[in-house]
């Protein structure tokens, strides 16, 4: 069960002070609401104040005395119920006192001197100061190699929007650092004049932005969000004169926080912990600049060129790659080699005799990819560690035929996830494919949105948003018989999470009030579910409550997981439309391993992963 920890007085009562008041305690003009229906005609609702669900009037009643709960009853309830075992008679008071000091709380006779009734009780559970996730900050070990860490991965990090005719820009770069993403993807090529150095999606329609101004940036930014080494993988296109002009623009921009090995070849990855603050280069050992292949997409893809369903964009399931047309080793490689990715073969030696050396100097995580089948590529050198880069399909089909392979590989290697080609309108996959067998870069299009990303920050809201992420130990050892963990052996299960959806709130405030009906209030429904290995992964769905702002659904369900480590709790509200698609609400992602038991407010999140101003969702959480 995941640990539990307390907010200092101080922080509870700055946050009480910031927080909007219930529902009920709003806007008095809340209490109807009227929509024309043509020009002579008015539908009137009665919209219902935010009533607290009878579990938590049940609990109100255990843990209070005479419509009173004072400190000590406080205590109790966070000690017994929200199993905060070391919250204090102090973090109880400060918790009411906060509330004390709302002068519209006072106003409304929802507090007393001693104490707080039922609507301030029911304030408390929805405010920020009770939220989903353990306030633990960094907590991993941080010590390890850096292969033992998921690391939060961008793909193409300069475009602003699609693979083909988007802007190439800084912007998206200083987006994601701020968001924690520690691996920033680079297309370096020449510019047109063959003397300076260009970012851009090489031979597409995006305009270029020059290297030395996403370098500039990086460095200005790399740190705000997490203090855990930023890496920055080069996919070059350089001639040996232009890779010397990247080292000397690299050296100048980052000085002593640019990280060079000490030898050509590292024997084991350096820890997180050891490269604070520090700018790591990877890419392939610089070779003669050879110009590039033209794209020759060989899937056959009857959505080419088209925006992908909300379905699609979900990704599919391990559980589904049986339906994929397996090919033997040689052809899972091959089949994309013309691809755009930095996974061609290694190039023939005597290429290399003109190579810049102080390029070559730069780089600590060696990118490449052997000759031969999926056999050799996850071959593991006991003498020396690098990074080899597959497709999304390429995983697909690996883990389907070297699938324990591809574990024993990740143990000690990195393995970098891309999105396939035809995602050209910048959406995702489903990356608990690439996480399940130890991938620690899965890349994403970070400038999209979709489920598939929604997953993405929900996973890396972990470990203190520091966008590393210490992988689970049976990912990283081996057994008695020397075997591995192998995602599509169904396990028993280790333990089920109780999720019980009480109530929401906020859309009447964050939303024009016909976003969702022109004619009535919403009609909400929310949908519950996990995302993890295949034998976890699972969606429920609420009743639909028709015409209320602050939906009461009342609803439990439970979700026995056999791989908890792994597992990220999804939540979306949507409007139920009889006549066109349902609109959309708000969603969330959570990992289960830091979930908090007990109450929660938990937030919504828009389709970009903005979190709403008032959006939130009442939910109890319990691990039996």
């Amino acid at each position: 069960m995941p640990k539990q920890c307390t907010k200092t007085q101080s922080d509870q009562i700055d946050l009480f002070l910031r927080l909007p008041l219930p529902t009920q305690t709003r806007h008095n003009n809340m209490s109807k609401q009227t929509y024309k229906i043509c020009f002579c005609f008015r539908r009137r609702f009665r919209l219902a104040a935010a009533e607290a669900p009878d579990d938590v009037k049940i609990l109100f009643s255990q843990y209070s005395e005479n419509g009173t709960m004072a400190a000590d009853h406080l205590r109790r309830f966070l000690v017994e119920v929200q199993k905060d075992h070391n919250a204090t008679l102090e973090d109880a008071q400060a918790i009411i006192d906060g509330l004390g000091r709302l002068h519209d709380l006072r106003h409304h006779n929802i507090f007393h001197r001693k104490g707080i009734t039922v609507e301030a009780f029911l304030k408390y559970l929805f405010s920020d100061t009770n939220p989903p996730l353990s306030p633990l900050g960094v907590h991993h070990d941080m010590t390890a190699p850096l292969s033992h860490y998921f690391i939060y991965t961008g793909h193409n990090s300069y475009l602003t929007g699609n693979q083909l005719s988007s802007a190439c820009s800084d912007g998206p770069i200083i987006n994601a650092l701020q968001k924690g993403v520690r691996v920033i993807e680079l297309d370096i090529w020449p510019n047109s004049k063959k003397d300076n150095v260009e970012v851009l999606h090489g031979r597409t329609l995006t305009t270029p932005v020059e290297l030395i101004k996403c370098l500039k940036s990086i460095k200005e930014h790399a740190f705000i969000a997490s203090e855990y080494p930023v890496v920055i993988t080069l996919e070059d296109h350089l001639t040996p004169d232009l890779q010397a002009k990247v080292a000397e623009m690299a050296t100048q921009t980052f000085g002593d926080i640019l990280f060079t090995p000490g030898s050509e070849s590292l024997k084991e990855f350096p820890s997180p912990e050891s490269l604070k603050k520090r700018i790591i280069i990877s890419t392939k050992p610089p070779k003669e600049y050879l110009e590039a292949k033209e794209i020759k997409e060989k899937e056959s893809d009857s959505q080419k060129g088209k925006a992908l369903g909300d379905e699609k964009a979900w990704g599919r399931e391990v559980s589904n790659l049986k339906d994929i047309a397996l090919a033997n080793d040689k052809n899972d490689l091959d089949e994309e080699e013309n691809n755009e990715e930095e996974d061609l073969d290694d190039a023939d030696p005597k290429l290399q005799q003109h190579a810049a050396p102080e390029y070559k100097r730069l780089i600590t995580i060696h990118a490449g990819k052997p000759k031969g089948g999926l056999q050799e590529c996850f071959k593991v050198d006991p003498e020396k560690v690098r990074r080899l880069s597959l497709s999304e399909q390429q995983l697909e089909k690996a883990v389907l035929t070297h699938g324990k392979e591809l574990v024993r590989f990740t143990q000690r290697n990195i393995l970098r996830v891309y999105p396939k080609g035809t995602r050209i309108d910048s959406s995702n996959y489903n990356p608990l494919i690439g996480w399940s067998h130890g991938a620690q870069m899965v890349a994403f299009n970070m400038q999209g949105y979709g489920r598939s990303l929604w997953l993405m920050h929900g996973m890396f809201r972990a470990n203190g948003g520091c966008g590393y992420i210490k992988k689970p130990d049976f990912l990283l050892k081996t057994d008695p018989d020397n075997e591995v963990f192998d995602p599509k052996v169904r396990l028993t299960v280790k333990e089920t999470l109780k999720v019980t959806v009480y109530m929401g709130e906020g859309w009447y405030y964050d939303f024009p009030h016909t976003h969702f009906d022109a004619f009535s209030p919403p009609d909400f429904y929310a949908r519950v579910g996990i995302a993890g290995v295949p034998a976890d992964t699972v969606m429920k769905k609420t009743k639909t409550l028709e015409d209320n702002w602050v939906p009461n659904w009342n609803e439990e369900f439970e979700f026995p997981l056999t791989v908890p480590e792994l597992a990220l709790l999804r939540i979306e509200v949507h409007e139920y439309d009889m006549s066109e698609k349902d609109d959309f609400g708000g969603q969330a992602c959570l990992p289960v391993s830091e979930l908090r038991s007990g109450i929660r407010a938990v937030p919504l999140h828009s389709r970009e992963g903005e979190k709403y101003k008032s959006v939130k969702l009442l939910m109890r959480f319990e691990f039996v």
